[in-house]
C-alpha cells in the first residue's frame, strides 16, 4: 500500500520564512564583512534609527580668525595651460634620494604618474614615469624588492567616475636605481582600486601589499602576499563596495601591522583588521556613522593626543554622486580617539564643505599635531570660499578651525613635508576640476610655511 503523502501546512511556511530568511541574510552579511552576528545586528539597528540631524554633526566646535602664515600659491610641475586638470593624488617623497623632497602625482587626464623632481633646491621639473595607467587614484613609494631604491605603488581605478566593471589594477613600478621605472601589474580585472599600501603583513621578512577596492556595487579589501619574483597571492579581508583608504599601522601596539579601512558605499564605517602577526586578521568595526549618506571622503593616521597610540582623522566631504557636485550641510572633519581594546571615541572638529584628504602636522611649531584638509566640492562662485582649512591644536583636546586659503579651487588632495629645508612643514595640493567656475583653478601647487613665533596663539 502506498504511503500517504504528508503536506506541509501553509500556516507553517510563513513562520519558517520569517525566521530563516533573516537568519540567511545575517549569515551572508557576516560572511562578506567578517563581523559577528551581534555586530551585524548592531549596525542594522544603527541605520534603522532616523535622525533629523546626524549625531556626528551635533558636537560643539570652535572657529577662529585666519592666521596668514602661508606663501602665495606656487604652481609646480607641468603647466598644461587651458586644461581642466584632474589630479587624484599627490604624495611627497625624495624619490631619487638626493636629499630634496619631490612630489609624485596621479594625473587622471593624462593617464600617468608624474614625478615632480626638485633639483636644484627650489626648482621643480615634472616627467612621466613608468607606463600608462588608467585612472590612477593613489600613489606611494616603497622599496618593494629591497634593492635600496624606492619603487612606486599605484592604485588604478580604470576610471574615476562610478563604474561597476572590473577594470581595476594593482601596479608596482620597479625602479632600476636610476629612476627608470617598469610597470608590474600584480592584479588586474578586479573592482576599481582606490588605495595601495605596503608592509610586511605576515612577518616573513618581505614586503606585502594591501589594496582597497571601491568598485561600485561590488568592492573588496585584499592583502597580497609576496611570493617572490613579483608574484603575489590574494587574501580577501572584506567583500563590501566603497573602500576609499586602507592605511597600514600597528593600531593595537602589539608589534605587528594592522589595516585601517574607510568604507563608504553601502555603509559609512571605519574598520580595523587586527593582525595576529602571521597574516591572519580579525575584523573589528571601529565606528559607523548614523547617517547613511555621511559622504566619507578620506582618513589619515596620527597620534592626535600624544598618548603613544594612533588615532584616526576622518573627512566627510564627498559629492561625486550629487547632480551638481555641491556640498552637504553635514560635511566636515572629525577624529576618532584610540582609547584601547579596539574602541574609539568620536570628536567633531568642525564643518568644512567638501572636506578631503585629512592629514596632521605641526604647522605652528608648538610641538603638537594640527589638522589640515582641502575642499573638493564647494561654492566656488562665492568670494572667500575656503579651499583649504586647518584646525590649530590648542592643547587639552581643544582645536580651533581657521581658514587657510581660498585658491586654487577644487582641491581634492594634499600632502605635507618640509620642502625647502627651513624646518617648517609646507603643503602641496592637487586639483580635480570637475565643474565650473574654472577661473581660479590650479594643478599641483606648493604653499611654503612662513610661520613666525609671534603668530602663535
Amino acid at each position: 500500500m502506498a504511503k500517504k503523502r504528508r503536506h506541509i501546512s501553509p500556516l507553517l511556511i510563513l513562520p519558517l520564512a520569517l525566521i530563516l530568511v533573516p537568519l540567511a541574510l545575517l549569515a551572508f552579511e557576516s560572511h562578506r564583512t567578517g563581523l559577528s552576528w551581534k555586530d551585524v545586528i548592531s549596525r542594522i539597528g544603527r541605520h534603522a534609527v532616523s535622525e533629523e540631524q546626524p549625531k556626528e554633526t551635533m558636537q560643539k566646535t570652535e572657529t577662529g580668525e585666519k592666521i596668514d602664515f602661508l606663501s602665495d600659491p606656487i604652481p609646480i610641475g607641468a603647466e598644461n595651460p587651458g586644461e581642466k586638470h584632474t589630479i587624484a593624488h599627490v604624495a611627497i617623497y625624495d624619490l631619487d634620494q638626493d636629499g630634496l623632497n619631490d612630489v609624485l602625482v596621479c594625473d587622471v587626464l593624462h593617464r600617468q604618474i608624474g614625478w615632480i623632481r626638485q633639483f636644484p633646491a627650489g626648482t621643480y621639473t615634472e616627467r612621466k614615469i613608468g607606463q600608462t595607467v588608467d585612472g590612477p587614484a593613489h600613489v606611494e613609494a616603497y622599496d618593494m624588492d629591497k634593492d635600496g631604491d624606492l619603487d612606486v605603488l599605484v592604485a588604478s581605478m580604470g576610471v574615476i567616475l562610478p563604474d561597476n566593471d572590473r577594470i581595476g589594477k594593482v601596479i608596482v613600478m620597479e625602479n632600476d636605481g636610476r629612476q627608470n621605472f617598469t610597470n608590474h601589474v600584480l592584479a588586474e580585472r578586479i573592482a576599481r582600486v582606490t588605495d595601495l599600501q605596503a608592509g610586511d603583513m605576515d612577518g616573513d621578512g618581505d614586503i606585502d601589499l594591501v589594496a582597497g577596492q571601491f568598485g561600485y556595487d561590488q568592492g573588496e579589501i585584499r592583502w597580497m602576499e609576496n611570493r617572490g619574483d613579483w608574484q603575489f597571492g590574494s587574501h580577501i579581508l572584506l567583500k563590501l563596495s566603497g573602500t576609499i583608504h586602507t592605511p597600514i599601522v600597528d593600531f593595537d601596539n602589539d608589534g605587528d601591522l594592522d589595516v585601517i579601512a574607510l568604507v563608504s558605499q553601502e555603509w559609512e564605517e571605519i574598520y580595523c583588521f587586527e593582525n595576529n602577526g602571521k597574516g591572519k586578521f580579525k575584523t573589528r568595526l571601529l565606528y559607523g556613522a548614523a547617517d547613511a549618506d555621511y559622504s566619507s571622503s578620506g582618513i589619515g593616521l596620527a597620534d592626535m593626543d600624544q598618548d603613544g597610540d594612533v588615532d584616526i582623522l576622518w573627512a566627510n566631504g564627498d559629492a561625486f554622486v550629487a547632480t551638481d557636485y555641491r556640498p552637504l550641510p553635514t560635511h566636515g572633519m572629525q577624529w576618532l580617539e584610540n582609547v584601547g581594546d579596539m574602541k574609539v571615541k568620536f570628536h567633531r572638529l568642525g564643518h568644512f564643505n567638501g572636506a578631503y584628504d585629512p592629514c596632521a602636522a605641526d604647522f605652528d611649531g608648538d610641538g603638537d599635531p594640527d589638522v589640515l584638509a582641502v575642499s573638493a566640492f564647494n561654492y566656488w562662485n562665492r568670494p572667500g570660499t575656503q579651499s583649504m582649512m586647518w584646525w590649530q591644536n590648542m592643547g587639552n583636546g581643544r582645536f580651533v578651525g581657521r581658514d587657510l586659503a581660498e585658491e586654487p579651487t577644487h582641491l581634492i588632495t594634499c600632502d605635507v613635508a618640509d620642502m625647502n629645508g627651513d624646518g617648517k612643514i609646507d603643503i602641496v595640493t592637487g586639483s580635480m576640476n570637475l565643474y565650473p567656475p574654472f577661473d581660479r583653478i590650479g594643478r599641483v601647487t606648493l604653499f611654503l610655511n612662513k610661520w613666525q613665533k609671534n603668530e602663535n596663539n
